[in-house]
């Protein structure tokens, strides 16, 4: 069956609460606090400078989904999209769902010439997601993550 990519509406809340929920417990065996997830999710929706979804459809349902988030560049002199929350259900797996969203993402970055580059970044032990991006024309960079977090 044909996949479908689209931007989220919210009337995909609950299903992006969901994929988010199953991604953290998943990916890092995290349970996420669902009021502040849901209460994330609403405001990224309500306001497209936070962050648009895109979300995959095949047969009307949503399979797989995936946010992007803002940087801007002053040694770039551009934007660089963040991939984030990248989930595809279990049983989608496999059939080139994130394929799908990746390259429709990066047609719309091509599209607009403020947007000079994609990022993402990935679990350390999460060496399937690492070889899937990097099959994806994606490479390793030279900086390592840090944060601070929560700020007390």
């Amino acid at each position: 069956m044909a996949l479908t990519i689209r931007r989220a509406t919210p009337a995909d809340a609950p299903i992006l609460i969901e994929f988010n929920r199953r991604l953290a417990e998943e990916s890092e065996g995290r349970a996420l606090d669902l009021d502040v997830l849901g209460k994330g999710v609403a405001a990224a929706l309500a306001d497209p400078n936070k962050g648009p979804y895109y979300v995959a459809e095949e047969g009307g349902e949503v399979v797989g989904e995936m946010q992007i988030t803002f940087e801007w560049s002053d040694w770039r002199n551009g934007w660089l999209w963040w991939i984030q929350g990248v989930y595809v259900r279990a049983d989608a797996r496999r059939r080139g769902v994130f394929r799908a969203l990746y390259e429709h993402v990066c047609e719309a970055a091509r599209q607009d010439p403020a947007v000079v580059g994609l990022r993402l970044y990935v679990e350390r032990e999460n060496l399937a997601a690492q070889q899937t991006y990097l099959r994806m024309g994606m490479e390793w960079t030279n900086y390592l993550m840090l944060e601070r977090y929560p700020l007390e």
